[in-house]
């Protein structure tokens, strides 16, 4: 697993308050929403909160985009190295 995903996995579980989870509960692959992890909307924002505090990146909410950039852990990933370079 890539520290990335890692630091992602955990920021996860701190931000919408996952105790009952740790980052190797999470398949890097599953979907964020509905099916895998479960995430609703509400947790959409918040964790996009704290994704845009942390990896000081900029997100549009209402962005098709930035839905796909949420599909799962791995496409975060993507997503955040993209905007790194």
């Amino acid at each position: 697993m890539s520290d990335l995903a890692l630091e992602l996995k955990t920021l996860i579980i701190e931000a919408l308050d996952l105790e009952d989870m740790a980052p190797e509960d999470i398949d890097n692959a599953a979907p964020l929403f509905v099916d895998g992890l479960g995430l609703d909307s509400i947790d959409a924002l918040e964790l996009g909160l704290h994704i845009q505090k942390k990896y000081q990146i900029k997100l549009d909410a209402n962005s098709e985009d930035t839905r796909k950039h949420f599909a799962s852990v791995n496409t975060l990933v993507a997503f955040i190295e993209s905007q790194r370079n």
